[in-house]
């Protein structure tokens, strides 16, 4: 997410170069909450642990910014201003009570929007069964709540039937230009011939807090079973969407166009269970996947991929839709840039039966360590920064789901005019665990938790934090050598965090580093373990999915039969 508008010349005589130990900056802990907040979000299926997304904005003159985090207990959403400086905290947090998921936020000059999920009103015609929370937009002034609207629900049903959102996994955006507000996330829906099953919605809101269903642009199921979204802002409605559905593919969907293969198909991705490689961060991941270039109204999206081979045809969704299978074990991490919010500059994802499923995609690694957690941001009119974490020796179980094993590092590469600029910067107490925003001195900032970040298992119970900290990353050549960390050694999540409002440059971000490894491809001579019914979630409607292992060549089963989902 980019701020709107900021003064770029002070930064126009900037060389490219690699990024070094001095261009990353940390405030450890410099943001103390008000309530407990709970750091990891567990993956769908796996259990792996992930980062609770904090959504994190800035304003459009760059004075404040704000934060919002899930209270540990999950009955509320805070929303904390913080000083864009010192990323200290201002004043007191509002509180959303009721909300489920902080999935969104948008700074304004004079307070912020919030989406959020929460349950309706006892009483409400037709309401979700269960207590199944909905999608609902906020907007505060002055720490005064304006208006709120809800997205979905008895009251705003599309064709396929009325929508709920368990989940949204999805995001918020603003348009200045528009003065219009549009959330792209998650559905169920609960009647109609759509009832019982997943796919997504974008819905538009002006600035007044008007739901305004917008032709071309609005719409009520998309992507069928969405485990993906990228959205950003434009300066006319629609605004730019990407999605990672259940048959196979990643598309740019801009408008109501879904999974239909009149938009533009950007990956191909083999899927299992309704996920697909957790190619745009899976559960909790879905944010500063797509970023605005400075005044510009070209895009770049970022995701990790296992790449694509021997494609067939995918008979159930008929012609220009395919069926792939992964080409490695583990996933790296890939890029492509559009040159409006329509156009994907190069080629799009061959729907040609055959071997090749990849040769489009723009590769930022290509060794066998995993990556995931993918994000972007802009820098300027043509340079961005793509980030993402490392397994290096994975075990990867699950074939399109997330790996598991010791996290060897979070990487920051500079990307100018869709090219890597440079080796990228490693850092070990460094993660992205919420949006990346750039700021109005040019810097790309985000949150995160000080925390011992461990990859190799779910984690059960985790303890919970009461601080953020945040960390910039500056574009330009830095000094060669960094500096000596100045910051406690990272806190374990069981206790809070010390405060500092001063940034550092940690140690550990000294080494520029390419990915681990030769990719491990994937043959066709190995012994697959499938698991047991009772693994299944009692809500998939989806078969059983093989099991594999990073630690030998495998053989992916046959892609399963599909299921009758509504689209």
């Amino acid at each position: 997410m980019l701020i709107s508008t900021f003064v770029l010349s002070t930064l126009a005589s900037a060389v490219a170069a690699q990024f070094s130990g001095s261009n990353l900056e940390s405030y450890v802990g410099s943001l103390s909450l008000s309530a407990n907040f709970d750091p990891i979000k567990a993956s769908y299926w796996t259990g792996l642990p992930h980062h609770r997304r904090t959504p994190f904005a800035v304003s459009p003159d760059g004075k404040s910014a704000y934060l919002a985090y899930l209270d540990a207990s999950e009955t509320g959403v805070h929303v904390q201003q913080v000083d864009p400086s010192t990323f200290a905290a201002v004043g007191d947090a509002v509180t959303v009570t009721g909300g489920k998921e902080a999935g969104g936020l948008v700074a304004h000059n004079d307070g912020f929007a919030l989406l959020t999920n929460e349950v309706m009103p006892t009483g409400t015609s037709n309401a979700p069964p269960g207590s199944t929370p909905v999608a609902i937009l906020y907007r505060y002034t002055s720490g005064e709540q304006t208006f709120k609207t809800w997205l979905g629900g008895p009251d705003n049903v599309g064709g396929m039937g009325a929508l709920a959102s368990p989940d949204l996994n999805g995001d918020l955006a603003y348009s200045e230009t528009a003065k219009t507000y549009g959330a792209y996330f998650v559905v169920t829906a609960y009647s109609g011939d759509a009832s019982g099953h997943f796919g997504d919605a974008i819905q538009y809101v002006d600035a007044t807090g008007k739901l305004t269903k917008v032709d071309g642009a609005t719409s009520y199921w998309g992507c069928s079973h969405n485990t993906g979204i990228a959205f950003e802002a434009a300066d006319t409605v629609p605004f730019a969407s990407l999605c990672s559905e259940d048959q196979g593919a990643i598309w740019l969907n801009t408008g109501d166009t879904g999974m239909s293969n009149t938009g533009v198909k950007v990956s191909n991705e083999n899927v299992q269970n309704g996920a697909g490689n957790e190619a745009m961060g899976g559960m909790s991941g879905s944010y500063s996947g797509l970023a605005r270039f400075v005044d510009s109204g070209s895009y770049i999206f970022t995701w990790v991929s296992r790449g694509a081979k021997d494609l067939t045809a995918n008979d159930w969704m008929g012609a220009g839709y395919t069926h792939s299978e992964n080409r490695t074990v583990n996933r790296n991490v890939a890029i492509a840039t559009f040159s409006d919010k329509k156009t994907l500059v190069g080629e799009q994802a061959t729907s040609v039966l055959g071997g090749d499923g990849d040769k489009q995609v723009n590769w930022i690694t290509q060794g066998s360590a995993d990556c995931q957690n993918a994000h972007v941001a802009a820098f300027d009119g043509s340079s961005a920064i793509v980030t993402w974490e490392e397994i290096a020796e994975p075990t990867c179980e699950f074939i399109a789901m997330g790996c598991k094993g010791a996290f060897t590092g979070s990487y920051f590469q500079l990307v100018k005019d869709g090219k890597k600029v440079g080796m990228p910067l490693k850092s070990m107490d460094v993660y992205v665990a919420g949006d990346m925003v750039t700021m109005s001195d040019g810097r790309v900032c985000w949150p995160y938790v000080d925390m011992d970040w461990k990859l190799d298992a779910p984690v059960n119970n985790p303890s919970s934090v009461k601080a953020i900290s945040f960390a910039c990353m500056r574009n330009g050549a830095g000094s060669s050598t960094p500096a000596v960390s100045s910051a406690a050694a990272p806190a374990s999540s069981a206790a809070p965090i010390a405060s500092s409002a001063a940034p550092v440059q940690s140690s550990a971000v000294a080494e520029n580093a390419s990915a681990s490894g030769t990719p491990v491809a994937i043959q066709s001579s190995a012994v697959v373990a499938t698991t047991s019914v009772a693994a299944v979630p009692a809500d998939s409607i989806l078969p059983s999915f093989a099991i594999v292992s990073s630690g030998a060549t495998i053989e992916p089963p046959s892609t399963p039969t599909p299921v009758d989902t509504p689209r």
